[in-house]
């Protein structure tokens, strides 16, 4: 049974000597009429259980995301290097020096980035 996963706080509580009065079966029972179920003691949230089903989206969300955060980071990376190339260049230093001996002209605009 999919669910939409919110706050802890608003979700279905139930204390935890109700998990040992009623069993697993009782806490079960409830999981599949409520989807998501937080076992508290003395009324703080100590866990929540979902069904495996749900975990596991959970778990499948989490690795995607990750995925493409290194799938950006490493394009990132790429156009860094590629930046990074022209101090490897056989003429960069003199380049670098021809640039600082002579005065900015600017002409009124910033020149910054990939435009300089």
């Amino acid at each position: 049974m999919a669910t939409h996963l919110d706050r802890v706080e608003v979700l279905h509580k139930v204390p935890a000597t109700d998990v040992k009065t009623r069993g697993w079966k009782g806490v079960m029972r409830t999981l599949n009429e409520r989807g998501v179920v937080v076992v508290t003691n003395h009324n703080e949230p100590e866990a929540v259980i979902i069904p495996a089903k749900e975990y596991a989206a959970l778990v499948d969300a989490i690795k995607n995301a990750e995925s493409r955060t290194r799938s950006e980071l490493d394009v990132l990376r790429s156009r860094f290097d590629e930046r990074l190339a022209a101090l490897r260049a056989p003429d960069a230093g003199a380049r670098l020096r021809s640039a600082m001996r002579g005065r900015a002209r600017l002409g009124g605009k910033v020149k910054a980035g990939g435009s300089f």
